[in-house]
């Protein structure tokens, strides 16, 4: 009997799976450890929203047992990928990498299948990769919060004939600065006073678009400690949306551009303000490992790559100027925690600032759903996480909640809206507060 097109197509996606992870997968001993740490399993209550359901999934999809599009696609889709369940596993299993590869199937399958590029790929390959186009976007939503569209669009309601994710999102996202306050590529900053090292910083894809405000602090807090800054030309997206999304080529692509810009610097580290973009890039010699002519240049890239936070606590204590009034409370971002292993910095900072009241926040180490742009994929999902998170951030009685990476931020500021505490609270990156208690904006 001879084998159908629909049994030949998944022997092959089978195949390609087969060789990226099988290994990887059969070193899960299915013990159970990682599913209290899954934001999804404890919200879906089902086996197929845990790691360990997820990873069995692609066992079997490696096996060709099962179809990658119609049996494994949904429960990869409802992943966080806050990769909490790497911290909790006993025998240290790389989830990062099973879910990347998955993901990377799916989109092979899909692309077999529908014969073309999905709107998603069409974006992410020209958007992301394409620093001016960003800017520009960034130049737009600044003219868009300074003109009057902005408030009329509010006050007639029809903002909210867009999709419903996209409305949130635009309620929650901070005053962007003038595009001529943005830090721009290729300059140097002064260390003030004695200079203790060289960095260059990255200043990310989204952050330089709209976030620019706390890059240019950034740059400030940095000179202040003594450290004189480089910002590289051609620097570019650090590939981790499309690493998430499957679109492992494009995130090489990406990486390799990163590695080549800042070895140009001298720099004595490279410092990023993002714990997603942080964790991608300390990561960059898992991503070309299998690149003879990349790995080695990547891994010293990955060596020099430090959270802002890491330096600034390095090189303090910062020059603070003024009390802070008010609770203070911080959301950890998971890349940063989870793949970093960072999560006792921030808070030494947090607490350095004179007068401010430290509250730890009860799950702070649990994912807050934003999961790159998982809160638009998966939109209820992402806010029954983030709903029930805030009823703990309303017990610490903060007035600031504060986070190290832009998602995290965008959602917690959603997160405030949504439970109607914004005339009482504030989400903040770390880097503003500590600017603001320094006198510097």
């Amino acid at each position: 009997m001879g084998t159908s097109h629909r049994e030949t197509r998944q022997l092959s996606t089978s195949n390609s799976l087969y060789e990226m992870v099988y290994d990887e997968v059969n070193r899960c001993i299915q013990c159970g450890y990682c599913l209290p740490a899954c934001p999804t399993y404890e919200s879906m209550e089902k086996e197929s929203a845990s790691p360990r359901g997820r990873i069995n999934l692609v066992k079997m999809a490696a096996e060709g047992k099962i179809d990658v599009t119609e049996h494994m696609k949904e429960p990869i889709d409802q992943c966080l990928g806050c990769r909490a369940c790497e911290v909790a596993c006993p025998v240290n299993l790389d989830y990062g990498h099973i879910l990347e590869s998955a993901r990377e199937a799916i989109r092979e399958e899909h692309k077999k299948r529908n014969r073309g590029i999905s709107f998603k790929e069409f974006f992410f390959s020209q958007l992301f990769p394409h620093s001016r186009r960003l800017r520009a976007a960034g130049n737009l939503v600044w003219a868009y919060q300074k003109s009057s569209l902005n408030k009329i669009m509010r006050k007639t309601k029809r903002i909210n004939r867009i999709l419903e994710p996209m409305v949130q999102m635009e309620k929650a996202l901070p005053l962007v600065d003038a595009p001529v306050k943005r830090v721009k590529p290729g300059s140097v900053i002064p260390a003030k006073g004695e200079t203790k090292a060289r960095v260059a910083f990255f200043t990310g894809c989204i952050s330089d678009a709209v976030l620019h405000r706390t890059n240019r602090l950034t740059v400030e807090l940095l000179s202040l400690v003594g450290c004189e800054v480089i910002i590289p030309e051609r620097q570019n997206c650090c590939g981790a949306l499309h690493a998430h999304q499957g679109l492992k080529k494009n995130a090489r692509d990406l990486a390799k551009k990163n590695i080549a810009a800042f070895e140009h610097t001298g720099a004595d580290y490279y410092v990023n303000n993002a714990g997603g973009c942080g964790a991608m890039m300390i990561e960059y010699d898992k991503l070309l490992k299998d690149d003879p002519e990349w790995n080695d240049r990547a891994q010293h890239f990955s060596s020099k790559m430090k959270d802002i936070s890491i330096l600034l606590t390095k090189f303090g204590p910062l020059p603070f100027q003024k009390k802070w009034e008010g609770v203070i409370t911080y959301q950890d971002s998971c890349h940063l925690r989870n793949v970093q292993g960072i999560h006792e910095e921030p808070r030494i900072l947090l607490k350095s600032i004179p007068g401010a009241t430290y509250v730890e926040l009860s799950g702070s180490d649990r994912c807050c759903a934003s999961g790159g742009i998982y809160n638009l994929l998966q939109f209820d999902e992402s806010m029954k996480i983030l709903d029930q998170k805030m009823g703990n951030v309303k017990e610490t009685k903060a007035a600031t909640i504060v986070t190290t990476n832009p998602g995290c931020l965008l959602q917690m500021r959603l997160g405030i809206e949504r439970c109607g505490q914004s005339h009482v609270m504030q989400g903040v990156h770390l880097v503003d507060v500590l600017a603001e208690a320094c006198g510097v904006g």
